[in-house]
């Protein structure tokens, strides 16, 4: 005993039983269940229970494997980790995570035939304190994992649960998980198949209730490999579980099967008349036919990753030493060659270096009309090619791709939880348990009232069939898999299921203006100068200061005096003045070039060309100052137009009763021009990203649900502030990566479809949470009563969950 003591005392201690007491769990819950985790991974450790009220732990082992001595040793250097820094506790007392950063693996998981399968792995995966979250799907089959540890180990965690990982790093992985889906999906139409050739007679048989031996023995012949080989798969996973100290719907599956057959063996040996080999077949094959159902309805369900997925061609043609090679598209690098034919898919991205054709967009924008691609414009990877060939510079491969980016994040969307989905979750965590529980008081309840054995058996196993969790973990990720598929097909790419869902509750909109309500393609329609400085010379010099910016308006300015034969040179100490301007050193000249306010804070006077703005401004156009050394020296007048679905978006927005308001960094004028020309009340001009922000919070503490849409780096933290942020397509990647839902076409009459989308999906949901709550609730107890058979309990169960399935595939209406 002198070997162990540091952190642990010795209370009570038998042959094969101790209990102990230790500081390093006393009031702690985390560390006691990381405790146990650790304790019950060793084999020679039957049972480790840690109640952290009063630091006790009682274990019980195998003392002839585990000696008591090397017990007490272990269990010492165990608890004196769990004080060390990696498991140390801060100031809030929790468990401290492991240090270094985390990585996010997203794999396909192979062997999942419910919804509890995902929670078991789900579960078993967040106990492990080198797992920081985990989330599996069971309806797209993917499981996203943000851990300390390597990507096989995450592999071998899942293997050994009885299931099988399978990596999706490329899209060529991502096919080939589809391929599997699709090889899974007839071998589950053969086992059904098998399943249902052999059972129909059994059942027969035992509808007639014959008295000949030799019939009730055709029953055992035929039962067995119904249970045996068609449902081999419900318990191999059941022991595999069993062996975790685990159980899912596969394990009441088993139980109920299982129960039938081994009751019905010994009883037709007895010569006994009641035998159960219909209700042991029944089960399997009601089982295995609402599987194989819910497998065809869960890839309707999954339609949108499969077409985007199938968008990418499998090989390419690529220009290499002046040969024209034919090369798989993994294959191929930055800087290829590809030579594209006329109705040919686009192998990845690129840029036009020769030809010109029309390339038909709509699986990434959701239009249906035809672009102009002439040398030097941008081609996406997946989209189709019209009647021209050309060739094209690859720009992007593999996961760097828009179709990649476009594929992981639908994958994300429908990997992600609802909130709503949390409550779900909880109960089918203790269904399982529950349920086999329920079983066990039917059995006893109906043999406490002198019924027969068989009767009383027959009902128990009713209860564990009639209960299955699975249409109730099958309620939210189906419908959020067909709302964001619907989603990605109409061009708008939801990151997360959260957004899905707050979307259908926004009562207020904030538009920011340039791009977003406008077209984002402002033109320069005045330019006046003060001063002596010559067109040309100011034009340079304004062009080359605007050509490191990535605003709308700096666009427009480079554009025109590219137009004039005038092109931007070199600049230094560029900066960007967010919502105000921007400032640089051209050829020795400090230039300044943003709104008055700007010049104002810069301490710039403009006198009469201030007055000259104020008309452009009170025109619709946005007026942008130019000075050089500290002097007023141009202004420039850009104007912008609506697009052309912009006021049908705002009335459609207004009759959803959703309050729309523009936020923009123009002046008050511009902006108020805009806004009347698209139904707009409420402007919020001059707006700095800190003034948005202020808006966003002023909103949200009054109760609203805030939406912001908007595509400049200005509008990012607005954005990510809002309760739902939809970034414009076209706009920087800082605001797309800031915003949870992408409008890949611009359009913000996508905006509305989106919310509407939202919202039908939450009705499609709760929809599906009442059926699968009411039904368990209504079911269990008619089976306890004796009203349902096995083998009819089976059938219910099955046709449960593919109402559910069914609902959800109504959004792709």
């Amino acid at each position: 005993m002198s070997a162990a003591p540091k952190h642990l005392k010795v209370l009570h201690a038998i042959r094969r039983r101790v209990r102990v007491y230790s500081p390093v769990i006393h009031g702690d819950p985390e560390r006691a269940y990381i405790l146990e985790i650790l304790l019950r991974k060793k084999p020679e450790i039957k049972e480790a229970r840690a109640v952290p009220a009063i630091g006790s732990l009682v274990i019980r082992f195998d003392s002839k494997a585990f000696p008591h001595k090397n017990l007490l040793i272990f269990l010492d250097n165990i608890l004196g980790n769990l004080g060390t820094k990696k498991h140390s506790t801060g100031p809030s007392g929790k468990i401290k995570e492991p240090e270094g950063p985390t990585q996010e693996f997203q794999v396909a998981v192979e062997g999942m035939t419910c919804a509890s399968c995902a929670l078991l792995i789900e579960l078993a995966a967040n106990r492990d304190p080198m797992i920081h979250q985990a989330t599996v799907n069971f309806a797209s089959e993917t499981a996203v994992f943000e851990t300390w540890l390597e990507r096989e180990a995450i592999y071998d965690k899942i293997a050994s649960l009885g299931y099988t990982a399978r990596p999706m790093d490329t899209l060529s992985q991502r096919r080939l998980v589809v391929e599997r889906e699709k090889e899974r999906l007839r071998k589950a139409r053969n086992r059904f198949l098998w399943a249902g050739a052999l059972a129909l007679p059994v059942m027969a048989i035992g509808m007639a209730m014959p008295q000949s031996f030799k019939w009730k023995l055709a029953e055992l012949v035929l039962t067995t490999p119904v249970l045996f080989w068609s449902g081999k798969p419900f318990f191999s996973k059941a022991l595999k579980l069993a062996a975790q100290r685990q159980a899912n719907m596969d394990t009441l599956i088993a139980l109920g099967s299982g129960a039938a057959y081994v009751y019905s063996v010994p009883a037709l040996l007895a010569g006994r008349h009641h035998l159960y080999f219909e209700a042991a077949a029944g089960i399997v094959t009601f089982v295995l036919l609402g599987r194989y159902m819910e497998e065809k309805a869960k890839g309707k369900a999954s339609d949108a990753i499969r077409q985007l997925i199938d968008l990418q061609p499998p090989s390419a043609r690529v220009i290499r030493d002046g040969q024209e090679l034919e090369i798989h598209v993994d294959d191929l690098v930055l800087g290829d060659v590809c030579v594209v034919r006329p109705g040919e898919k686009i192998p990845t991205d690129g840029e036009l270096v020769h030809g010109v054709t029309s390339v038909d967009e709509s699986m990434v924008t959701g239009e249906s009309v035809p672009v102009i691609k002439e040398i030097g414009h941008v081609v996406i990877g997946g989209c189709i090619n019209g009647a021209g060939a050309f060739h094209m510079k690859v720009t992007a491969v593999g996961m760097d791709t828009v179709l990649a980016g476009i594929v992981r994040m639908v994958d994300q969307a429908q990997s992600s939880k609802l909130p709503v989905q949390k409550l779900a979750d909880k109960i089918s965590s203790i269904f399982v348990p529950s349920v086999m529980a329920a079983a066990g008081v039917t059995f006893a309840g109906w043999l406490a009232v002198n019924a027969r054995t068989t009767t009383a058996l027959a009902n128990a196993i009713a209860v564990l069939l009639i209960a299955c969790p699975c249409a109730l973990g099958l309620a939210t990720p189906t419908a959020v898999m067909v709302g964001t598929g619907r989603a990605a097909r109409g061009g708008v790419y939801i990151r997360n299921g959260e957004a899905l869902e707050v979307a259908s509750k926004i009562t207020t909109l904030i538009f920011d203006k340039t791009g977003t309500i406008t077209e984002g393609k402002p033109l320069v329609t005045d330019m006046r100068r003060a001063g002596k400085i010559s067109d040309d010379v100011l034009l340079e010099l304004v062009a080359s200061v605007e050509n490191a910016s990535e605003h709308h308006m700096g666009r427009a300015i480079v554009a025109y005096a590219r137009e004039h034969d005038i092109h931007p040179t070199s600049v230094k100490d560029f900066q960007s003045h967010t919502g105000l301007g921007v400032t640089a050193k051209v050829k020795g000249k400090t230039i300044i070039i943003g709104s008055s306010t700007m010049m104002r804070e810069q301490g710039v006077e403009f006198g009469e060309l201030l007055k000259q703005g104020l008309d452009l401004s009170r025109q619709g156009k946005t007026a942008v100052f130019v000075a050089i050394n500290g002097s007023a020296a141009a202004l420039f007048g850009v104007a912008d137009r609506p697009r052309e679905t912009s006021a049908a978006a705002i009335a459609r927005l207004h009759k959803m009763g959703i309050k729309a308001i523009m936020a923009t960094g123009d002046v008050e004028a511009t902006a108020r021009q805009i806004a009347s020309e698209v139904g707009i009340d409420t402007i919020v001009a001059q707006a700095s990203p800190e003034k948005k922000l202020e808006l966003i919070n002023s909103l949200r503490a009054q109760g609203e649900v805030v939406g912001m849409i908007g595509d400049g780096i200005n509008d990012a933290p607005a954005l990510a502030a809002a309760d739902v942020g939809f970034a414009v397509g076209s706009g920087t990647d800082v605001a797309i990566e800031a915003a949870p839902v992408t409008l890949v076409s611009g359009d913000i009459i996508k905006v509305a479809e989106s919310i509407d989308l939202s919202g039908r999906t939450m009705s499609i949901v709760k929809q599906n949470l009442v059926w699968a709550f009411g039904y368990n609730t209504v079911a269990i107890p008619v089976a306890a009563l004796g009203r349902l058979s096995p083998a009819i309990a089976s059938a219910a169960m099955a046709l449960s969950s593919l109402s559910v399935v069914g609902n959800s595939l109504r959004l792709q209406k």
